[in-house]
């Protein structure tokens, strides 16, 4: 048995080059600073477990970790699942972002405590895990992504490099003009070599819209269309709509968070494929059950972004295609969502993928991969302590 003991949750700040004014945007001679955090978990035992979430390191998820970390001490680590249950009960007020890093630093001791990998916890059969490449944002500066052309050239280029599929992020204008022009020039230079999909992140202005850009997802064969218009995709009604006017199966419920109202918004026949963010999600426990919901009702799932734990999570997921291998751009080899703080060679860039067009699940005890404790530190801008 392992009482966990102490939990500990460093915010750090670090310099985030040609990326700017957000995460998302790639401008080449700016830097923007960054802030994100980790938390550890130890045991009366001595054992411990981290997790230093990418995407999911949101200013309020911090603050959910820090709010319901006093919660977990004297209980046991090895009760993930009861503690999933009680941190749902507790913050039901709240989105409760705040469970996937938790979670995971549990999974993470599990796995140390136990010489296994998180894959092999979960009873995962996939080795290496075949990617799409998600792109940023186009861009009004020079360089990148600053033209229709620029995202052909990158499809192929990805394409060269083994890659199988290729997933669209446009300027984000609200014209579907422009995302259809880019949907029909990627299209038109890799042919039927790669699978395609578009993401206008709920940018296009109207249901109309979305349901013109829907109509030209058919005509090019994609393989999804998501996240359509500005309802955010949070209407189950709209989704179903529009899933009546067009013939290409939609990747919908990213902003849905949590486990019963991705369920409902499943049942209220609001998407097609599921999508997951293990990191908003619930972690790995919120992750595995979605997972094996929507593969009882014959649905299959994709996991929102990249890092160690979505690739463990994939490993065991019967029901899910592709590892998002987000974001990347042509003129920068670094992810701007993946924070620089591995102390081995685990990464999420085009240069990472295989010639056969996969990436590796960390095979180590826990997570499988290595922090750079001291980056960590010298980068610290706040720390909570809880015994």
């Amino acid at each position: 048995v392992s009482i966990i003991r102490r939990i500990t949750v460093q915010a750090y700040t670090y310099q985030l080059e040609d990326f700017g004014p957000t995460i998302y945007t790639y401008t080449s001679g700016v830097s923007m600073e960054v802030s994100k955090f980790v938390v550890t978990v130890e045991t009366e035992d001595g054992v411990q477990g981290s997790y230093a979430p990418h995407f999911g390191a949101t200013q309020h998820a911090l603050a959910q970790v820090n709010a319901m970390a006093p919660g977990l001490i004297g209980q046991r680590a090895e009760q993930r699942e009861l503690i999933f249950e009680r941190l749902k009960l507790d913050f039901r007020h709240f989105d409760k972002t705040g469970i996937g890093a938790l979670d995971t630093a549990l999974w993470d001791l599990a796995g140390k405590k136990h010489g296994a990998s998180i894959s092999t916890m979960l009873g995962g059969y996939r080795e290496r895990l075949p990617v799409y490449a998600s792109t940023t944002p186009g861009q009004k500066t020079p360089g990148g992504l600053d033209s229709i052309e620029k995202y052909a050239d990158f499809a192929q280029y990805c394409r060269e490099r083994g890659i199988p599929a290729f997933k669209i992020h446009s300027f984000f204008d609200g014209d579907p003009k422009t995302e259809i022009g880019i949907m029909k020039a990627v299209r038109e230079r890799v042919g039927d070599s790669m699978k395609l999909m578009t993401d206008p992140a709920s940018s296009l202005p109207s249901f109309m819209a979305a349901v013109e850009v829907g109509r030209a997802c058919d005509d090019l064969n994609f393989f999804w269309f998501e996240d359509p218009y500005r309802d955010a995709s949070s209407s189950a009604n709209a989704q179903k709509r529009l899933r009546g006017f067009i013939q290409t199966p939609m990747l919908v419920a990213e902003h849905i968070r949590g486990f019963e109202q991705k369920a409902d918004f499943v049942l209220s026949g609001g998407t097609d494929i599921m999508h997951i963010d293990p990191e908003l999600d619930g972690g790995i426990t919120g992750t595995i059950k979605l997972a094996h919901f929507c593969d009882a009702i014959g649905m299959e799932v994709q996991l929102h972004t990249a890092g160690p734990m979505h690739r463990h999570c994939m490993s065991a997921i019967f029901n899910t295609h592709f590892y998002e291998l987000g974001l990347v751009n042509p003129d920068r080899a670094w992810n701007g969502l993946q924070p620089p703080i591995y102390a081995d060679d685990y990464g999420d860039r085009v240069e990472d993928v295989g010639a056969d067009g996969c990436v590796p699940v960390p095979v180590g005890p826990g997570l499988g991969v290595t922090y750079d404790w001291d980056k960590i530190k010298a980068w610290e801008t706040g720390r909570m302590v809880f015994e």
